[in-house]
């Protein structure tokens, strides 16, 4: 997941799609504040390319990140230069410290392989959150709002690339199986490259499950930054 291919036309192919990294980060720096009002410092969980975590820095004076795709981790690195930045799976991690907010956005927790994974992931994460502090997780889609067959395209036009995605996506016993074709005009050339992404439809339940037996009992709000709502849970003392 996440090759030096997927990682360079990543936030391209999403920006086409209308997604707003700054918008997302201003949303949630606000539910964040909205229930810990003195928050100074967040980590980002998977943080990709750091496109969120660079708006975060806006909101929060100590901010970290963790990512375990190297692609994607040495382009944030470019990016927020200052910021910590650690390679690290975040269903084992140990920075040694905690913070006021921890988050993982974009469904990252769905690529996780099964259930036991994903509680690992939020026990992990739960035991980076400050007493008072929150958890917030953008899920993946659970089992009854995935579509079998689903099929998606996009185009992105910038400078002198143009780069085409088309997606299809089966379900796959308890995941879902996304294939992703690419093809990436420039002057050099063009270039195709698939990939294939499974992800795990776990329910909501299994989800404030874990999020309880972490020490952090949460809501599940509806909506979100991509439609598929958003778990905050607050860590107790």
């Amino acid at each position: 997941m996440f090759t030096e291919h997927h990682a360079d036309v990543f936030e391209s192919i999403y920006r086409s799609r209308g997604k707003d990294w700054r918008q997302e980060a201003k949303d949630i720096s606000g539910q964040i504040l909205a229930r810990v009002p003195r928050a100074g410092s967040l980590l980002d969980v998977a943080c990709g390319t750091g496109a969120h975590l660079t708006h975060f820095r806006e909101d929060f004076a100590d901010t970290a990140g963790v990512e375990l795709a190297e692609p994607m981790l040495e382009l944030a690195r470019k990016r927020l230069t200052g910021t910590p930045l650690h390679h690290g799976d975040m269903r084992a991690f140990d920075l040694g410290r905690a913070f006021d907010a921890v988050v993982c956005m974009f469904c990252s927790i769905g690529y996780l392989d099964n259930a036991s994974e994903m509680r690992d992931a939020i026990a992990a994460m739960a035991r980076h959150v400050n007493p008072g502090g929150v958890l917030v997780i953008e899920p993946w889609w659970f089992p009854e709002q995935f579509i079998d067959g689903y099929v998606a395209g996009d185009l992105s036009r910038e400078k002198d690339r143009t780069i085409t995605r088309v997606s299809h996506s089966i379900r796959q016993g308890d995941k879902s199986r996304m294939e992703l074709r690419y093809v990436v005009g420039e002057p050099s050339g063009i270039t195709e490259f698939t990939e294939i992404e499974l992800l795990s439809l776990w329910p909501k339940d299994a989800y404030l499950a874990a999020f309880e037996d972490a020490g952090c009992p949460a809501e599940y709000l509806e909506g979100g930054p991509t439609g598929r709502g958003l778990f905050i849970g607050t860590r107790q003392s």
